[in-house]
Parts: C-alpha cells; sequence; structure tokens
C-alpha cells in the first residue's frame, strides 16, 4: 500500500466506487432533490475520486473546491477530472467540466486540514465531503470538525471510514493477529495526532446525532476477488509493513502473512459510508 499516491489512488478507485452505498447515495440525491446548483467542498480530494462518484447524484450545476495538502495529488485530480470529463476546459486554474448532464466548475485548494479546516468550512459550501479521511484524523479533530460543521449547519457526505473488519480468502494463521496489529497502527499520528483509527465513523456518528444532525450510515466493504489481484497483493504489502511496526507481529510473521497474502483468493475490507444533514 502506497500511502496516498497517485498511483495507489488510481489502483484503489475502481473498489472504491463499487463499495459506496447506494441507500446513501439515493438519500444524498433526495436531500437536493428540486435544486438546480450546489457548492461543495472536497476535503482530502486526493485525485479526485469523490468527485468522480458523487457528481452524477447531485444537481446539474455544480461547484466544487477540492482540498489537500499534497500539491502532487491536486496535480492528479486535475489531470484525471479532466480525462473523466466529456468535455473539459481551463479557466486560469478553475476546471469547467461537462459530463452528461452535469456542468461542473471546479477550483483547486493546497490546504493544512489540521489548522485550516476550519477556514475552509466558514466558506459555507451547501455540502462537505470526504472519501477515506476520518479514520486518519484525531479525535480532538472531530471535536473541532463537529463544531465547524454544526455552526454552519452543512451536510456531510463521506465514505470509506475503515471499520477495522477484515476477511482473507484462504484463512491463514497469522490472520487476527496481523489484523489486530495492523489496527493498532491505525490509531497512530497520521499528522493529526492519535487517530481514530477503526472507530472513526462511529465516533463522527455519535458527535454529530449529539448535535442534532440527522445521520445515517451504511457498511460500505471492499469486495475484492480473483480480477483484484493487483490492489489485494498492494493492500497486503501495507497491511504487512504496518502490522511490523508495532512490534506484535515478528518480521518473520509478517513475511509468511505477506507471502500468503499475494496469492489470496479473495478479500472483505470492511468500511463505512455516513451522511449527515443538519
Amino acid at each position: 500500500m502506497s500511502g496516498s499516491s497517485p498511483e495507489w489512488l488510481a489502483l484503489r478507485e475502481p473498489a472504491d466506487q463499487q463499495a459506496r452505498s447506494e441507500v446513501l447515495t439515493w438519500q444524498l440525491s433526495e436531500h437536493f432533490a428540486g435544486r438546480n446548483e450546489v457548492s461543495v467542498i472536497d476535503l482530502g480530494c486526493g485525485a479526485g475520486s469523490t468527485l468522480r462518484g458523487t457528481a452524477g447524484w447531485l444537481p446539474d450545476r455544480q461547484s466544487w473546491l477540492l482540498v489537500d495538502y499534497d500539491p502532487e495529488l491536486l496535480v492528479a485530480a486535475r489531470q484525471r477530472l479532466t480525462g473523466w470529463a466529456d468535455e473539459s476546459r481551463a479557466d486560469g486554474r478553475r476546471l469547467i467540466l461537462r459530463k452528461g448532464t452535469k456542468a461542473l466548475e471546479v477550483d483547486f485548494a493546497q490546504a493544512d486540514l489540521k489548522e485550516e479546516m476550519e477556514a475552509l468550512l466558514a466558506q459555507a459550501p451547501d455540502l462537505v465531503t470526504a472519501s477515506a479521511l476520518f479514520d486518519l484524523v484525531s479525535e480532538p479533530w472531530l471535536d473541532t470538525f463537529t463544531a465547524a460543521l454544526t455552526a454552519a449547519r452543512i451536510p456531510l457526505y463521506t465514505v470509506l471510514s475503515y471499520d477495522g473488519q477484515q476477511s482473507w480468502a484462504p484463512p491463514h494463521r497469522l490472520d487476527a493477529a496481523v489484523v489486530a496489529a495492523f489496527n493498532d497502527h491505525q490509531r497512530t499520528d497520521k499528522g493529526f495526532g492519535p487517530a481514530a483509527g477503526a472507530q472513526a465513523a462511529e465516533s463522527l456518528g455519535r458527535r454529530l446525532t449529539d448535535a442534532g444532525f440527522r445521520v445515517s450510515t451504511a457498511s460500505s466493504p471492499w469486495l475484492l476477488g480473483a480480477g483484484d489481484h493487483e490492489l489485494m497483493s498492494e493492500l497486503a504489502g501495507g497491511i504487512a509493513t504496518a502490522a511490523q511496526e508495532t512490534h506484535a507481529v515478528s518480521a518473520e510473521e509478517a513475511e509468511e502473512w505477506l507471502s500468503e497474502r499475494q496469492r489470496a483468493a479473495g478479500a472483505s475490507i470492511g468500511h463505512t459510508d455516513l451522511l449527515a444533514i443538519p
């Protein structure tokens, strides 16, 4: 697993898009039904996967601000969105896109979400989105985020928060130990302080419910099989490395597990999608 490199994000995007909960996307669509336009801020945009998976469910006129700390990912997002659209042109740093019936204006911002998240939400978009973000942030950051979202009364749609559940086929004697060690590693500092890890979606949902939001969650697991060998191999490599770094499994055990998992027949990797409406 290559962190958040453009290559890793491109490899995982088909699984991400297939995993998304259609129940929640329908609820999101219904919330904006009857509107002609919508403004969206996408936090931790990566290479733009959230926009590509969400635009079809939103009103025909859309303005997006894609935010990431990594300028390389913002470049990748611009390139991939240009290739994805039916029509595209640049307007300064902004992209003007058409995809089917959807007309999109897309802007890009490099920002540190640890320091600048509140200023971004103060722009009061109609919707905040994120993908595979909240399991990386800390519990105090979630407090600050919830307060900012509540103050502005902004809906949130976030997908693919890792939930700690993994199932690999065929089973291996080290599965439980490696997954437990990986889950422990997920709670280490990812740049925001000790991360919420596998409890992120539940923790965020509880905060938003307490703040008066109507919160819906749905399981969105990756269901990987014979056609996903490269993704499973990269994923297993990242899991093994992280597990070994905790010292809960030895280097030899991590290597044994990885050797088997690079030949896995299939895997289910658990995630949670969340929609919160004020």
